[in-house]
């Protein structure tokens, strides 16, 4: 498959197409030079500052190396104002994508474990997308997301943060880290207090282990998008139920290919998805640590699914519909992508 021949066929395209992106993980999202900076004031994290050495360090041999290496970048968090300018230097990198709304996937528990008091850290990053929606008008909204590997105990916190000391922004519950060793269902009444709660249902199932993760996602956690859920292909009846109940995944091929859950793009079953009616988008999921951005995800989308401009037009839409913006900013994004004419 020409992956560079899909790249330069609709870069110019997809370049300048308003997107909106719903899985993008926050300290998976800081760019190279953050990390860099970061490092520099944190030595003793043992995290590169060079920027060669950095592509280096975030080459993954399996999904639990590149977790290894995800809390590695986590440890550089130490203080408020570190959170802030990763969260502003985030955002800024979305925005230079085109990217007009974003759901960003946050993870304070591995912060405030580490000393920083929740209401610092919820100042931080509100103060950093409000300066980042004036300054490069993108929209976000934050999903909080238990990590799994810390068990209950990162539950119950996670979901504390989420109910009593909720952001502004703050619009869905999530469940992120490794799936394999870690049931969906023992985080049951964390779902179901947060969605009484008012927010959305958005676990991570179905990347590294298989379907049955997926259901437990679904009839445990009351999931109304999945992340990654790439696995639905090896169960016939929950792809029909995906397509039927209209349950989104928030599919990220490069990050599939990076923590070698897929061996090879060819092989990678978003068209098979896509083909069987389920709701499939595009995303980056954490975009610097696998070389990517949502634009090359969006070229790699066209190559796999057939796409012309007007399918990617209808990818983008996809996103829009499936996330959880506000009425006048769907309104207003749709209206944008249906309009847009490449300069």
């Amino acid at each position: 498959m020409s992956e560079l021949r899909a790249r330069a066929d609709h870069a110019d395209f997809i370049a300048g197409l308003p997107k909106a992106e719903l899985h993008v993980h926050h300290v998976g999202s800081a760019r190279p030079e953050t990390v860099a900076a970061l490092a520099a004031r944190h030595p003793d994290a043992g995290v590169p500052t060079e920027l060669d050495a950095l592509r280096e360090f975030f080459t993954f041999t399996d999904f639990g190396h590149f977790i290894e290496v995800y809390l590695a970048v986590v440890d550089l968090l130490r203080t408020p104002e570190d959170i802030r300018l990763l969260t502003y230097e985030v955002i800024e990198g979305l925005a230079a994508q085109r990217v007009r709304y974003a759901e960003l996937t946050m993870t304070p528990y591995t912060s405030v474990i580490r000393g920083i008091p929740i209401e610092a850290y919820t100042e931080a990053i509100e103060d950093a997308r409000m300066a980042a929606e004036r300054d490069h008008g993108v929209a976000v909204r934050w999903i909080y997301d238990i990590p799994g590997e810390s068990g209950v105990p990162a539950a119950d916190a996670t979901l504390r943060y989420a109910v009593d000391h909720a952001p502004d922004a703050l619009v869905a519950f999530g469940l992120g880290g490794p799936e394999i060793g870690v049931p969906r269902a023992q985080f049951a009444p964390h779902f179901q207090r947060a969605r009484a709660a008012g927010l959305h249902s958005v676990p991570h199932a179905g990347e590294s282990s298989g379907p049955e993760t997926i259901w437990s996602a679904i009839r445990d956690l009351g999931a109304e998008r999945i992340g990654h859920g790439i696995r639905a292909i090896d169960d016939p009846a929950l792809v029909a139920h995906l397509a039927e109940r209209r349950i989104p995944l928030e599919i990220s091929p490069t990050s599939n290919l990076a923590t070698r859950v897929v061996k090879n793009i060819e092989d990678h079953p978003i068209k098979a998805l896509r083909d069987a009616g389920v709701v499939v988008t595009v995303n980056s999921d954490d975009p610097p640590m696998f070389g990517t951005t949502l634009g090359r995800e969006y070229a790699l989308a066209a190559e796999l699914l057939d796409l012309d401009e007007t399918g990617l037009r209808d990818l983008a839409a996809a996103a829009v519909d499936a996330s959880f913006a506000p009425h006048d900013v769907k309104t207003r994004l749709r209206a944008d992508i249906a309009g847009y004419v490449p300069a």
